[in-house]
């Protein structure tokens, strides 16, 4: 599926909800499935600066796309971040650089988080972009 497609799909899976408390629910079961990453990943290089809660975002590249793996030490962020993992894991580096992230506005994700934790979305997504960017590079000089 292209990030764009994934994102309509999210944006459908949030208008079935009729009120917040239902998709903060869904963004914590979201966070209970999302693949746990390898401690021995769980390092400072890879907090994300920026997040009130701790962050682990971790990125490999697998056929020319990049998967992600992260945790987090609240259940809520662990939602947020399984979210940005579904639209940008298994994903090239172009794509993800090329990418609008429209679902975020579209669910009114950033109007029903606290500054704090809307600022930590932010963070994950640049973090994200960023290793895109160093992916890129990575390939362009091999």
């Amino acid at each position: 599926m292209t990030i764009r497609e994934i994102q309509e799909e999210i944006i459908d899976e949030f208008n079935l909800f009729d009120d917040w408390m239902e998709r903060y629910e869904y963004l914590i079961e979201l966070g209970k499935s999302l693949p746990l990453i390898d401690d021995q990943y769980k390092i400072e290089e890879n907090i994300i600066k920026g997040c009130q809660s701790k962050v682990w975002l971790y990125s490999k590249m697998n056929d020319s796309k990049i998967n992600f793996t992260a945790d987090s030490d609240a259940i809520l962020t662990k939602g947020l971040v399984a979210l940005l993992l579904r639209v940008f894991t298994n994903q090239t580096p172009k794509d993800i650089l090329a990418a609008d992230t429209i679902f975020i506005d579209k669910i009114g994700l950033k109007e029903h988080l606290s500054p704090t934790r809307a600022n930590g979305l932010v963070s994950m997504l640049k973090q994200i972009k960023l290793y895109a960017i160093a992916q890129q590079a990575n390939t362009s000089i091999k």
